[in-house]
């Protein structure tokens, strides 16, 4: 398709095109054009930056994301959970969707970096759907815009930068500091730009995509009680009554299944984009150098020849073995970019999950339609109206 004068646009939606794109012939590859706004806001952290600096954040950031690692932030993930359940009313409604972007921004805020963040939760929620609309914008404007200046003064967007500023310097300045934060000081790898940079990446995408996967997952529950029912019968069996810890997630086949499939239907990272930097070719299709290439796991998460019965919820595909290409399911990306936090997301999901449906259920009321919203993020657009309902067997 063409894209603007010498540029063409490439659409793609096979698990073989994901991996040319992101792992065969990955370095063939950049950040696409389109993450220009993106990094006009968030600077050179791990999700926009390129070469030696990417190159050199990850290697600082990746032992914080280890297995080992991640495992201990379990506490933290299910304290956070239970103090923002046991302020649910039993019976009243509430924003779902805001309600755990306040516990996702929590967890991170706790573990990451030694901050109290739950209440700042509100704020970051809007100044993120403001930065999320104008970048789509922005996309398309000239390159002369992609500039940080350019979106302080964007009306609408300017004091919900200024929000999200003053919170990693508060982060930065007056945390007593959690892991990540004293690794990223102590590792004389980032001046005070690259410090600042990278704690806003690791905040805004650390909660978010989290938030919005749970967010699906209690829409999805609402809407199929029997496996809802099913996951409450695993999470009685398996914890007895008691808060989850770590090594239970592996004895939760069925929850960790319910999370991947609403993850397959609805990724957060809903599309990925690369610009071609010399020519190639892609299932026998030319692609010229300084083309754009899309590729959505939204699509790919939804094509019939991988996944029967695409836009059916059926956690069941994800318990035993499948045959499937280990690049029809990209939740978090594919190849040495995926996502760094793949491992902390899942584990907090899982406890999050867990925690809540051990004590409550979230039903969506009657008559609510939640459509989605693809901008940076694929996320419901809008409140998520959803009635507390405490569980009689808890």
């Amino acid at each position: 398709v063409p894209f603007g004068v010498g540029r063409s646009f490439f659409l793609l939606s096979r698990p073989e095109h994901a991996e040319r794109v992101l792992v065969a012939n990955q370095d063939n590859y950049v950040k696409a054009f389109t993450y220009r706004p993106l990094r006009a806001v968030l600077g050179d952290g791990l999700l926009t930056s390129e070469g030696e600096t990417w190159r050199r954040h990850r290697r600082v950031v990746q032992p914080v994301f280890s297995q080992r690692h991640v495992t201990g932030f379990a506490p933290q993930m299910v304290e956070t959970a239970e103090q923002v359940v046991r302020r649910w009313p039993d019976g009243v409604a509430l924003d779902a969707a805001g309600e755990l972007r306040k516990l996702t921004l929590g967890i991170v805020g706790r573990a990451l970096f030694g901050s109290e963040l739950a209440a700042e939760a509100g704020r970051t929620g809007r100044a993120l759907e403001a930065l999320q609309r104008n970048a789509v914008i922005g996309t398309f404007l000239p390159g002369v815009f992609a500039k940080r200046g350019f979106y302080q003064r964007v009306p609408g967007l300017a004091g919900g930068l200024d929000h999200l500023e003053g919170m990693v310097q508060r982060v930065v300045r007056g945390s007593s500091g959690g892991e990540l934060l004293n690794l990223l000081k102590e590792s004389g790898e980032f001046d005070e730009a690259e410090l600042r940079d990278e704690v806003l990446t690791l905040l805004l995408a650390g909660h978010e995509t989290t938030a919005a996967s749970l967010a699906w997952t209690f829409i999805l529950l609402s809407r199929y009680p029997a496996a809802r029912e099913r996951l409450e019968s695993e999470v009685d069996e398996v914890l007895g009554g008691r808060e989850p810890k770590a090594e239970d997630v592996d004895q939760l086949p069925w929850t960790k299944a319910v999370l991947q499939e609403a993850m397959r239907l609805y990724p957060p990272a809903w599309t990925i984009e690369r610009d071609a930097i010399a020519d190639d070719e892609v299932d026998g299709v030319a692609v010229p150098a300084g083309s754009t290439l899309a590729v959505p796991p939204y699509l790919i998460h939804r094509n019939a020849d991988v996944w029967p019965n695409p836009e059916g919820f059926q956690p069941e595909r994800f318990i035993g073995e499948h045959q499937r290409s280990r690049y029809a399911y990209l939740p978090f990306g594919g190849g040495r970019r995926i996502c760094v936090g793949a491992g902390f997301a899942m584990l907090e999901a899982a406890l999050v999950l867990a925690t809540i449906s051990r004590t409550h259920r979230l039903d969506l009321i009657p008559g609510i339609d939640v459509p989605g919203r693809a901008e940076i993020t694929f996320r419901p657009a809008g409140p998520v109206p959803m009635r507390v309902i405490r569980r009689q067997a808890a």
